[in-house]
């Protein structure tokens, strides 16, 4: 059982920010604290304690694999989802501009900044980068066909944004990229374990999922490299995962990860349907309380876990501070681009006005349905009072 709440906080305080990291669960604790006792070995050693760590090591990337529907030769572990976007992204482009010169990087126009950066540096180092974006809402479809005729090095295409919740139509991405001969990269930090993915298999050429966002350890992660396309390592030392991420593997890391991914994925069915009933009924007894307020990407197609809002009259900073006093924990956006004053193109693809405050709640296993009445009149009364300020 997950613990409530942090233990400085009251029995009252609710947690609503699974999208930013979660807690760990027991049975990965415990499994990891196992491997450090007694797997402590160099898996690169041949006696007996590198042995078992590497025995631990490849049990780990099997169970990644299985849960993932992929083949044990394509997982490979880095330190989180910001080095297996960066890997996916930098490296390909790195690869692609050492064999021709320059390298074309495509992306959507939301990607997280571990992407977008990633494309930046592609470009700083002599290639260019294409942005596709979205009309009403949904991806532009025509616009990637188009620039799929240039022959990129890499499309980057995340399945859920992580502000928003949109789930972006990557099974049909995929399909254009790969009757173009071009590689797909899709972040899916936020979808795998979160949503059921396709039964048909993972789409992308190359996925990225961590640890933190399922209820693993932070700092573990995991590129899945399909259709063996040449990627570029971003460090340099020995051999190890292939040769794509050297230096000495974390194995209680990998063994982390591997276990919170196989217990999310056997979850996915029955978590995702709570998780939907939970966001839908706090959204409508919002939208039902709160003048003003928009829930944003309704209609369209979005992550069980994740509810967008527009508060209109309201400051985000103010609103967050508000609701951690009465025990809420919840996020302005990305608490990956915390402090930035920038709206976010997250927010503009769905019509945001940058005159409204952004909420973002996002629930998971810290969250029930007795939680709900609570919820929404914390945020009802969260919102009036930042009004109130911001008219005085």
């Amino acid at each position: 059982m997950l613990p409530n709440t942090p233990m400085h906080h009251d029995s009252q305080a609710i947690y609503l920010d699974h999208a930013a990291t979660t807690p760990v669960r027991p049975e990965v604790a415990a499994a990891m604290a196992t491997c450090v006792v007694e797997d402590f070995g160099n898996p690169s050693s041949r006696h007996t304690w590198g042995r078992s760590a590497r025995s631990r090591l490849d049990e780990a990337r099997s169970r990644v694999a299985a849960s993932l529907g992929v083949s044990a030769a394509t997982v490979y572990f880095t330190r989180g989802g910001t080095e297996s976007d960066n890997l996916a992204v930098l490296g390909r482009a790195r690869s692609v501009a050492a064999a021709t010169g320059s390298a074309h990087v495509v992306t959507s126009s939301i990607e997280h900044p571990a992407v977008l950066e990633a494309a930046h540096q592609a470009v700083r180092e002599g290639g260019t980068h294409t942005v596709v974006g979205f009309d009403q809402g949904a991806f532009d479809m025509d616009a990637l066909r188009r620039v799929l005729r240039e022959r990129p090095a890499v499309v980057s295409c995340m399945w859920v944004n992580n502000e928003t919740g949109m789930v972006l139509p990557i099974p049909e991405i995929a399909a254009e990229c790969r009757a173009r001969g071009v590689p797909l990269h899709s972040d899916a930090v936020q979808a795998a374990g979160k949503m059921p993915l396709p039964a048909a298999g993972i789409p992308a050429d190359l996925l990225t999922v961590t640890g933190h966002k399922i209820y693993g350890p932070k700092g573990t992660g995991a590129l899945i490299v399909q259709n063996r396309h040449d990627l570029r390592p971003l460090h340099f030392g020995g051999g190890q995962e292939g040769g794509l991420r050297p230096g000495t593997e974390d194995v209680a890391g990998a063994v982390g990860l591997a276990v919170a991914l196989e217990l999310a994925v056997a979850e996915t069915s029955t978590e995702s349907a709570r998780l939907t009933t939970l966001r839908e009924e706090v959204e409508t007894g919002l939208v039902d309380s709160v003048p003003g307020l928009r829930a944003n990407g309704r209609g369209l197609p979005r992550a069980p876990h994740i509810l967008s809002l527009s508060i209109q009259g309201a400051d985000s900073d103010t609103l967050l501070a508000a609701l951690d006093t009465c025990g809420i924990a919840a996020s302005g956006g990305s608490a990956c681009a915390s402090g930035s004053s920038a709206t976010s193109p997250s927010l503009v693809v769905l019509g945001f006005d940058a005159a409204s405050a952004a909420l973002r709640l996002s629930f998971g296993r810290l969250n029930s349905h007795d939680q709900v009445g609570r919820i929404v009149a914390a945020v009802t009364g969260a919102v009036e009072r930042t009004r109130a300020l911001v008219v005085s």
